[in-house]
């Protein structure tokens, strides 16, 4: 099987690797060439660490990465049998995406997005045909991650729904089934959860390393809301709890205040060397 990754950054680095790993041929893009290659890059950084703790052969690695080709522009997802989005969580964005590769896909080709929180029937009326449109959701690090969510559109079809099954099992991955609701199943349940985190934090129930520990060994939890939110990105959190709250109208969604202040900031978390925590040092530190 092809497949094409749009999008090049953490995500969409990890499931071309994924995929390259379990033996498919991958077309990976993002917004030019020069970071299409800086995500293959990545990978082969990710693989150079794994070669030298000894948890894979060099072989292997050369092998994996050979099978990723970076490419300019969407018309050279043309033989791909299956395109994955991996763009930012903004719906005008991975519409406008849809629109210009399903341009130049074959009429057997399917298109999928990697959203998180965004309806996959409303996305799917960018793509050239709703039926082979469908949610495949990945969670990061993706080839650490045991998990794919699959959501299914209004119009999606059986046999895409069986083709990207296949798939999914075929890297590794557990499948679950969501249905097409604002934040699918882990979302739904885990951003609300890190919203009140927030919400805590800025009502000043307890400091953030006391929440994020409670949390912790209360929950028994690899680690605190707040942590998560901060490798997540704050930025993406904050875009899910609204699709949250937009597409439900429930008012228990409402983005804590604090949570938009940071985003407001630019503090957005780990990538942004600052959310929550300061990640610049060796060890993390609260802003707050």
């Amino acid at each position: 099987m092809i497949v094409g990754v749009i999008g090049a950054g953490q995500m969409g680095a990890g499931i071309a690797q994924v995929s390259a790993g379990a033996g498919h041929d991958v077309l990976l893009s993002d917004i030019d060439i020069a970071r299409a290659e800086a995500g293959k890059a990545g990978i082969a950084k990710a693989l150079g660490r794994l070669v030298a703790k000894e948890k894979m052969e060099q072989a292997d690695a050369d092998a994996l990465l050979a099978r990723i080709t970076p490419v300019a522009d969407h018309a050279a997802f043309a033989p791909a049998d299956l395109v994955i989005e991996a763009a930012t969580e903004r719906e005008e964005i991975k519409r406008a995406i849809f629109a210009s590769v399903g341009a130049h896909l074959s009429m057997s080709a399917i298109l999928a997005s990697n959203t998180s929180s965004i309806p996959i029937t409303r996305l799917a009326q960018a793509a050239p045909d709703p039926a082979r449109f469908i949610g495949v959701h990945f969670f990061n690090p993706v080839p650490v991650m045991g998990l794919i969510e699959l959501i299914r559109g209004l119009a999606t079809s059986d046999d895409t729904l069986a083709k990207v099954e296949a798939y999914g099992r075929g890297l590794g991955k557990e499948i679950v089934h969501a249905n097409d609701a604002p934040g699918f199943i882990v979302n739904r349940v885990l951003m609300p959860l890190i919203n009140e985190a927030v919400f805590a934090l800025g009502e000043g129930v307890a400091t953030m390393k006391d929440i994020d520990t409670g949390c912790r060994l209360g929950l028994n939890h690899p680690m605190g809301p707040i942590t998560l939110a901060d490798f997540i990105g704050l930025d993406t959190c904050l875009e899910i709890i609204r699709v949250l709250h937009s597409g439900t109208g429930d008012p228990k969604f409402r983005p804590a205040p604090l949570l938009v202040q940071y985003v407001e900031a630019g503090w957005v978390g780990k990538k942004a060397g600052r959310g929550f925590y300061d990640w610049t040092g060796p060890e993390p530190v609260p802003t707050r």
